[in-house]
């Protein structure tokens, strides 16, 4: 079944220099378990994409459909609501609260959505669990190693049970092994949770774990590549 279909996507930034095509009719497609990483140079437009996606960005042209909802049908409450309920993010920054433990970030996204306390605690211990940081979950962020941190981080994007994970540069601040091991973390939870994961990334080798690549330049997709079956 679809999950996400992206159409004809345009987005155009205009200043007194004149307009700057970021986007120009993009299309793609996901499935409910696919994972896809999106590759390119700086300036393709990847992360553009990305927050269009996020619905954190509007486009100039075109729809994103995500699990049967159109981005052109609505308004700013249907896009709050819908990053709170379809969608998680992955940042490369970590985005941790520093005054929070590693267990209370992840309860804090379920805050909005009003998840019963000790249901939603429940939920961010069994996550912590299942990323390998169970031992961290008392731990402020300035604590734990980078990796960690990005551990503590998919957790919280999974304990809303998104439809899609949107993963920005995951990788970024990591030295090689823990990209590594960014990437294998990102197909396991695809494969054991069943969520859609868009992933944008530089390292080729992440973009290896992924089903299908696509590969962007100056704001187009020239190709998908299938690397897994």
């Amino acid at each position: 079944m679809m999950l996400l279909e992206i159409k004809e996507l345009w987005k155009v930034y205009r200043s007194k220099a004149g307009e700057y095509p970021a986007l120009r009719g993009v299309n793609l497609e996901l499935e409910q378990n696919d994972f896809v990483a999106v590759v390119g140079p700086s300036g393709s437009g990847k992360t553009t994409l990305l927050n269009l996606v996020g619905a954190l960005d509007k486009p100039t042209q075109g729809d994103i459909i995500l699990d049967g909802v159109s981005y052109s049908n609505l308004d700013r409450k249907g896009f709050n609501r819908l990053r709170r309920e379809k969608i998680g993010f992955i940042f490369q920054t970590y985005n941790l609260l520093s005054a929070l433990t590693a267990l209370e970030n992840v309860e804090m996204a379920a805050i909005p959505n009003k998840v019963d306390p000790r249901t939603r605690r429940r939920k961010a211990l069994d996550l912590l669990d299942k990323l390998g940081v169970a031992d961290k979950a008392g731990k402020k962020p300035t604590e734990l190693s980078g990796g960690e941190q990005q551990r503590v981080a998919i957790a919280r994007a999974l304990i809303n049970d998104p439809a899609i994970i949107l993963a920005d540069e995951p990788t970024g601040n990591l030295d090689s092994k823990n990209a590594t091991k960014v990437g294998e973390l990102l197909r396991e939870v695809n494969e054991t949770s069943g969520k859609a994961v868009l992933l944008v990334t530089h390292n080729l080798e992440v973009a290896m774990y992924a089903d299908r690549i696509a590969y962007m330049k100056d704001g187009v997709i020239e190709r998908v590549e299938v690397v897994r079956k």
